[in-house]
């Protein structure tokens, strides 16, 4: 089984009712959350931990995680509200903004945490949940207790308007990464992980230095490259597709090679250690053709395994 543990909430994304006035429509959302729901729909064993409201939208995402397969075993449920996350579309491109104080996905602790099975044997992280306290703080205590046994892929996910205090964000994330085997980045959270460094191919160098294996850097219509642990890269093109909006793509693109290395038997500590060009170049291919499907209908909607 593959364990993402992060965020779930509620995109609250543009449209218009039937009369023509500018509206929000609920969708469940979150990048760990869309990466569990991805997976689940790829046919893989999966489960979500995650802080979720037993409000109206917290049944909204738990039905959301039934009806794709995902396992509710790990939720940690509680009274408080849920998140909110306003999404603007400017050319197609989201951002967003967050409403997340006091909220039961923010406000987990270490002691929420259920013990783990041998069954979990991979641990997924990212996304908005590592970077507000005090759920950070207990991602990285799980990732501490948890992550020496298991395989670790980590997708930071990077929003720096949403961080509250960064040099403790930077401090965290930079002792999560380290103990990541693979991690995904995009290009932006390349450049903001990587200041000092103007290069991509030299910025991915320098995040493997810090200790995860395998290095992957998403590029939008570029692509996305892969850097091994023998520091030789993979490339593999875009998708084409029309795009309605992007979405949970990069959430997709995670699903995606993560379900491909793991029917390869590579998603474990050892595999990603001695991952070659091959097996990684097609969990890339994978990946971006999972992702294309997403970014061609509005919001984070993966496909299923019988759709491609």
């Amino acid at each position: 089984m593959i364990l993402c543990c992060g965020e779930a909430l509620i995109d609250m994304i543009p449209g218009t009712t039937e009369t023509g006035q500018a509206a929000f429509v609920p969708h469940t959302g979150g990048a760990v959350f869309n990466t569990a729901i991805a997976l689940g729909r790829l046919g893989r064993r999966v489960s979500l931990l995650s802080g979720v409201s037993r409000d109206l939208m917290g049944r909204k995402l738990e039905a959301a995680l039934r009806e794709s397969g995902v396992s509710e075993d790990h939720l940690i449920r509680s009274d408080r509200p849920t998140t909110l996350a306003f999404v603007e579309l400017q050319n197609g491109h989201a951002k967003y903004a967050f409403y997340d104080e006091n909220t039961a996905g923010r406000l987990i602790t270490v002691a929420d945490l259920p013990k783990l099975g041998a069954e979990v044997e991979a641990l997924f992280f990212g996304g908005i949940s590592l970077a507000c306290e005090p759920c950070a703080d207990t991602y990285a205590s799980m990732l501490k207790r948890y992550g020496a046994e298991r395989a670790v892929v980590l997708d930071p996910n990077i929003r720096p308007g949403f961080v509250p205090d960064e040099a403790r964000y930077r401090a965290r994330l930079k002792e999560m990464l380290a103990q990541a085997d693979m991690v995904k980045v995009s290009d932006e959270d390349l450049a903001w992980l990587m200041p000092e460094q103007s290069d991509p191919q030299a910025q991915a160098a320098a995040l493997q230095a810090w200790g995860p294996a395998v290095v992957l850097v998403t590029r939008g219509g570029d692509g996305a490259m892969g850097l091994l642990p023998n520091g030789e890269s993979v490339t593999v093109a875009a998708e084409r597709a029309e795009v309605v909006d992007t979405v949970g793509a990069g959430d997709t693109f995670n699903a995606g090679v993560m379900a491909r290395l793991d029917e390869s038997g590579a998603l474990n500590k050892e595999a990603l250690r001695k991952l070659d060009a091959s097996t990684l170049a097609e969990a890339l291919r994978w990946g971006a053709k999972v992702a294309a499907v997403t970014v061609s209908r509005a919001g984070a909607n993966p496909p299923w395994r019988s759709e491609l």
